[in-house]
């Protein structure tokens, strides 16, 4: 028995029709019927009675309909109670983020967010996934959005979003005859490489992958180590070179033609992003809120802490 059965038995029997109660609850018909049906079977009993002249509640039906008023009544209050309380919690919630989540996962769960809870306020931190820990750790931010796992047992860490990265390079002939083949991963040795920093995520992420494909980062003719998505961009496209990066952060330098986004050949180079605390440090308040608000907008996995 669910609060949805209860709800739609409730509007059945105040309408007088499945028809009716599905058009009030913006269901279908049959879902309405489903939903009674299954509260009929879980309690062995008749609650509807239908003839061709009427619809009218058994004996069964109208008490069960007294306790599923009360309930959606207890749960109307729940909810003007709490979004009460939401509109009165205040504070400010410290964030540090690397480039990707920073620019392209925290601003719609912002803007969602206040939606919510218009009184609690933000101060954002730009730095690389390494410094969002560090910050982290530090305690001078209450929690950190990052692009890699750097395996700190001092954080645990939620996985909220996922990522793809792609090579990418000057839009010439000599790279799109790899446009429907996808870019060998060998080719990368063959390469002018441009870089980012080695704290960022990206950075980190291009390092584990090349590991697994047996290649060494090492290997890789570093043309230049820059400390921006937009720089790396720019200097590929000038012809110095080629790089990894974000498929979010390409915008719209594909579609003009500036830049080519180029897959792998052999395989996909994913990564995951994620938000991150203190481990053993109680949150204030208005960041707890947050942290649990971001959680819930995401996939249901596991909070884990590195070991």
């Amino acid at each position: 028995m669910d609060i949805k059965q209860l709800e739609a038995l409730a509007c059945v029997i105040e309408t007088g029709s499945f028809s009716r109660a599905a058009e009030k609850l913006n269901l279908r018909q049959p879902t309405i019927s489903a939903h009674v049906a299954a509260l009929e079977r879980e309690l062995q009993v008749r609650l509807i009675v239908r003839t061709t002249r009427e619809l009218r509640p058994t004996e069964a039906g109208k008490k069960l309909y007294d306790y599923a008023r009360r309930i959606l009544a207890l749960r109307d209050d729940a909810l003007t109670s709490l979004r009460s309380m939401s509109e009165k919690v205040k504070g400010t919630v410290t964030v540090a983020t690397s480039t990707i989540p920073g620019k392209y996962l925290l601003p719609p769960l912002l803007r969602k967010f206040r939606e919510k809870y218009p009184n609690i306020v933000f101060q954002i931190r730009l730095t690389d996934s390494r410094g969002a820990v560090n910050l982290v750790v530090d305690q001078t931010v209450d929690v950190g959005l990052c692009g890699t796992l750097p395996g700190d047992s001092r954080c645990l860490y939620r996985e909220l979003s996922e990522d793809q990265l792609v090579v990418i390079t000057p839009n010439i002939p000599r790279y799109r005859r790899f446009i429907r083949s996808g870019f060998p991963t060998r080719q990368l040795a063959r390469e002018h490489f441009i870089t980012r920093e080695p704290g960022s995520g990206t950075r980190r992420e291009t390092e584990q992958f090349l590991r697994s494909m047996g290649m060494d980062y090492t290997a890789l003719s570093v043309e230049a180590q820059v400390n921006s998505n937009e720089q790396l961009r720019s200097d590929v496209a000038e012809g110095k070179g080629i790089g990894i990066i974000s498929l979010r952060a390409l915008e719209d330098d594909c579609q003009t033609g500036r830049l080519l986004a180029l897959k792998f050949s052999s395989t996909s180079l994913h990564r995951k992003l994620y938000i991150i605390r203190r481990r053993n440090a109680p949150l204030p308040l208005a960041a707890q809120i947050f942290y649990q608000f971001a959680e819930s907008t995401c996939p249901k996995l596991p909070t884990f802490q590195v070991l």
